[in-house]
């Protein structure tokens, strides 16, 4: 039941406007370098999902990489056919 005027919501009022705000999308404007944007072009072409999907789990990626990077863990690369792996750094 939505709070009267004068009155204090209710605990779950007040956390399903919590929610409500936490899924509202936040909307940024980004200028990219050409490489990047020809970047961008392609894996959208490649993989049919939107610029916005693309740049949300190159994020969500990066995150992850920066935070296992900085816990000491190392990023290494394996090829498959030739089992030769290679140490990725980050400048």
């Amino acid at each position: 039941m939505p709070a009267t005027p004068g009155s204090y919501p209710t605990q779950e009022e007040a956390d399903g406007k919590e929610e409500a705000v936490r899924h509202q999308p936040e909307r940024i404007t980004v200028a990219l370098i050409r490489q990047s944007a020809d970047d961008l072009q392609h894996l959208q072409d490649k993989t049919s999902l939107s610029k916005t999907d693309l740049v949300n789990r190159a994020i969500t990626l990066y995150e992850f990489i920066d935070s296992q990077l900085r816990s000491g863990q190392d990023l290494i690369l394996k090829d498959r056919k030739t089992g030769e792996t290679q140490l990725v750094r980050f400048l």
